[in-house]
């Protein structure tokens, strides 16, 4: 039986392989023929030069780490987020979806890999606040380079994986861009994202501990000041746990979703 089950499970997993490449692939196209989907790194250099600005005009300028990174945390969250709504909404309206839903490749696969691709491009907005920064005499530097780039990595993975587990929300709705806007600011004050979680309320912070964002931008902003990295382990198994979660559910809840839409005919206009 278990020799049985292995080719079955290699089949699996290079179907799902395929259907990665195949959404990857597909919005790297995407990015090309819409450029205003990438909207988020044009704005990325704006918020930059705001956050900074308050900052220094306030004499913090001790704070100037919090004002570089914001901008690129937001810009990855908000294309992560425009993108799992955006691809299913897009696919709906055009009459696409029934057959991206019919196509061999698994549905959840191909929305991942649309998913991982804007998540790749959207780190040119760390590149961006830096150099914006820069260019403006403040100059942020990565005290503890490993430790930042492994934190842009599982970082990554982990809004991808949210992302895909909100995808499985807009796909049973028509609702999609309603979601997105209400979506954004909770996750932007949870994750602490400009104003560190232990700045807000104690009765909200168990709930920030629940968001990936929280985790990670207090590891980077770490890997950006001097002194030891506190809790790095914990970081890390805590972004990629909440990442892995969020990635279980959102296919879980995708083919359910799919299931009930084939059943009820409904797949195109839920």
């Amino acid at each position: 039986m278990t020799t049985a089950i292995l080719p079955r499970t290699a089949v699996a997993a290079r179907s799902y392989a395929r259907g990665v490449s195949a959404g990857l692939r597909r919005e790297l196209r995407e990015l090309r023929r819409s450029p205003d989907r990438l909207m988020a790194l044009v704005t990325a250099p704006l918020l930059t030069l705001v956050f900074v600005a308050i900052m220094l005009n306030n004499g913090r300028d001790d704070l100037a780490p919090y004002a570089v990174l914001a901008p690129a945390l937001l810009v990855l969250w908000q294309m992560a987020l425009q993108t799992s709504g955006d691809t299913v909404e897009a696919e709906r309206e055009n009459g696409s979806l029934e057959a991206l839903v019919a196509a061999p490749s698994s549905f959840p696969a191909v929305i991942a890999g649309r998913i991982l691709a804007v998540t790749a491009v959207s780190m040119l907005g760390f590149a961006e606040s830096w150099a914006v920064a820069a260019l403006v005499g403040v100059r942020v530097a990565i005290v503890h380079p490993g430790v930042f780039v492994g934190a842009l990595v599982v970082t990554a993975f982990a809004t991808a994986c949210s992302a895909l587990a909100l995808a499985a929300l807009f796909v049973r709705t028509r609702a999609a861009r309603a979601f997105q806007n209400t979506l954004t600011y909770p996750f932007y004050i949870l994750g602490g994202v400009m104003v560190p979680v232990e700045f807000l309320p104690d009765w909200i912070e168990p709930l920030t501990r629940l968001v990936f964002l929280s985790w990670s931008s207090d590891l980077i902003r770490q890997s950006l000041l001097p002194g030891p990295v506190q809790g790095l382990a914990e970081h890390v198994v805590a972004i990629v746990l909440l990442g892995v979660v969020s990635c279980a559910i959102g296919g879980f809840l995708i083919r359910l979703a799919l299931r009930e839409v084939r059943e009820s005919g409904t797949i195109g206009h839920a």
